[in-house]
């Protein structure tokens, strides 16, 4: 981990090596006593018998450490010991990094790695062998996203341990297409596949497969913000494609199961973005007539441009599922290129219910989270200023540009490589420690710093824009966050600041400058109609809601989640805001909270 240096390890006697071997067979026993067939010892992610494998890691010189077969001593003394323990009616596996990519200072395939499989099985101890690649440091090699990682790229990994093995082998990464997986099995590559976050995306994957269903599998687009939750250490995962995802407890949320409405009715959807998408999915599962009627030419709002970014073209699945999903619901109709709809469309169109999806967009003055205002001489109504959207609709840019990422995540660094890519000279500043900051959590951050560096892209961090001068060229005033030093006044005074206020600025020249700072929602829309709230009886308008970045910006998963519980709580008491969880709905009780009754899931 990043943190790993802040405590060390002491070497391990001999004592506690068999304590250790104990704890595995007692855990195995545990597994077997509560039903398990397949029992695994982990050698993954730098777990403890990878760690003794590894040059890396094991630096001792006793018969645990030093040669190949004193480093693999402990992990096959394990299986031996586990295999004694359970093998009679449980098959140990065994997940093993064939490759911690570390050169010879690691586990290499073509040395130790190979050579343990071959130690391994001419022992006898595995039943299935489980590969992946990399470690722990900087697992993303295993869980790599889409950006980075295509389909199968563990495969010359995996195929060489299945020449070797005599018994099934498992293979992963980034196994998502049903194709795919075909071909994998086919070819001998593996005998069994692994895809653990198409499987958070859906489910249902293997079911659908067998089905013949497969327009109906919702792909994993491989941007490992269900990774990035648990990273953070936050709330439960979630999951971009599918906003089920860790739900179907505390809010009794089946991916697959829809109750119908029993109050049924016709809905308008203003805006075909992620949450629009998806309230219509779910809406029209349950039953209500749904119209969507999207501005432009095709569905998909920020996607449409988020898709076509260096390394995101994935993020398109997003989109294609929720077409196709459409496209099978009789009772939802979709309706593109109609233009922005204005309140009085919205009154006149003659639905009961109305929800408006209309997404967000970004500061064209450069206000941001940092400064909470606009940023001094940014503009980009200009032709030297630009937003995201701007660029992706072809904009002019000039040679010389400077990005201004105050967003932290994937859109300031890849609006950065993607005008590298047509060979402009590209500077990013960033009030953050390291560039796209939040990427370090979806396991990116590393080969999103090598690109840099590839491309040339310079960066500034720990810095922000104090203010822009335009003219024939841009001139740019940066400061370090930190300028103002650290001594605090003793003698706090009305208008004056704590800390001595800095000066110091570095001033760049450029062609051209994109702001990459704060998200707006669309909110005008949704404003004037609640002004005019007295003219929604008059034109038979039960409520009228507001879903996704239309309501507050936020990521595409929370966008997309917002529109589903929208779309699953749309007859509860007030379906803007979210039903307390099943727990909290059993501890306060329906007598005490009656309104919490309705619209369950």
């Amino acid at each position: 981990s990043d943190y790993e240096h802040l405590t060390y390890p002491r070497e391990a006697d001999e004592d506690d090596i068999r304590d250790l071997i104990t704890m595995y067979v007692e855990a195995a026993k545990r597994a077997e006593r509560a039903g398990f067939d397949i029992i695994y010892v982990y050698g993954a992610h730098s777990y403890l018998p990878l760690q003794f494998l590894s040059k890396f890691y094991n630096k001792r010189t006793d018969k645990y450490g030093g040669t190949f077969e004193n480093r693999a001593r402990f992990w096959i003394e394990t299986l031996a010991a586990v295999k004694r323990a359970v093998g009679e009616r449980c098959a140990i596996a065994t997940r093993f990094a064939i490759d911690t990519l570390y050169g010879p200072d690691g586990v290499e395939l073509g040395d130790d790695g190979l050579k343990f499989v071959e130690l391994a099985t001419k022992e006898g101890l595995v039943d299935l062998w489980d590969v992946n690649i990399g470690d722990i440091a900087e697992w993303g090699e295993d869980a790599g996203p889409s950006r980075f990682y295509k389909a199968n790229h563990q495969a010359p990994w995996v195929k060489d341990v299945k020449r070797l093995a005599k018994v099934p082998v498992l293979g992963v990464g980034r196994i998502t297409s049903p194709d795919d997986m075909v071909k994998i099995i086919t070819s001998g590559q593996a005998d069994i596949i692994g895809a653990a976050r198409p499987s958070i995306a859906d489910p249902f994957l293997p079911k659908k497969i067998e089905e013949g269903r497969l327009e109906d599998i919702r792909e994993c687009i491989g941007c490992n913000i269900c990774i990035s939750r648990w990273e953070v250490g936050g709330p439960p995962l979630i999951c971009t494609q599918n906003a089920t995802a860790m739900e179907e407890y505390r809010r009794g949320w089946h991916p697959e199961k829809f109750d119908k409405t029993k109050q049924p009715c016709s809905v308008l959807v203003v805006g075909g973005g992620p949450a629009g998408m998806e309230f219509a999915r779910v809406l029209g599962m349950r039953g209500y007539d749904v119209h969507l009627r999207e501005a432009t030419d095709d569905i998909g709002g920020c996607v449409r441009d988020i898709m076509r970014l260096p390394g995101l073209a994935e993020w398109g699945r997003i989109i294609a599922y929720r077409r196709t999903q459409l496209g099978k619901l009789k009772n939802v109709e979709v309706h593109t290129s109609v233009g922005k709809m204005s309140a009085n469309d919205v009154l006149s169109y003659g639905a009961d219910k109305v929800v408006i999806a209309v997404g967000s967009h970004w500061a064209v003055d450069g206000l941001s989270g940092i400064t909470h205002a606009p940023l001094p001489g940014a503009d980009a109504r200009l032709p030297q200023v630009l937003t995201p959207e701007q660029v992706m609709a072809g904009k002019e840019v000039g040679d010389r540009v400077l990005v201004i990422d105050g967003d932290g995540y994937y859109m300031g660094v890849s609006v950065a490589e993607f005008l590298a890519d047509k060979a402009k000279k590209v500077t990013l500043v960033t009030q953050l420690a390291s560039v796209a900051k939040y990427t370090h959590f979806t396991l990116e951050s590393p080969n999103l710093h090598r690109m840099m560096h590839e491309k040339g892209i310079h960066h500034y961090v720990g810095h922000w824009v104090e203010g822009l001068e335009v003219g024939n060229e841009v001139k740019a005033r940066l400061y370090d966050v930190f300028r103002d030093g650290f001594r605090r006044t003793t003698e706090p005074r009305a208008g004056e600041l704590p800390r001595r206020r800095g000066t110091e600025v570095k001033e760049l020249r450029v062609d051209s400058v994109v702001l990459v700072t704060g998200r707006l929602s669309n909110h005008e829309l949704f404003s004037e109609l609640k002004q005019r709230k007295a003219e929604w009886a008059q034109n038979e308008i039960e409520a009228i809601y507001h879903v996704g970045d239309c309501y507050a910006p936020r990521l595409i998963a929370d966008a997309v989640f917002d529109g589903h519980r929208l779309a699953r709580e749309f007859e509860s008491a007030d379906p803007q805001h979210a039903l307390p969880f099943i727990r909290e709905r059993q501890v306060w009780g329906h007598a005490t909270y009656p309104a919490l009754s309705a619209g369950a899931r």
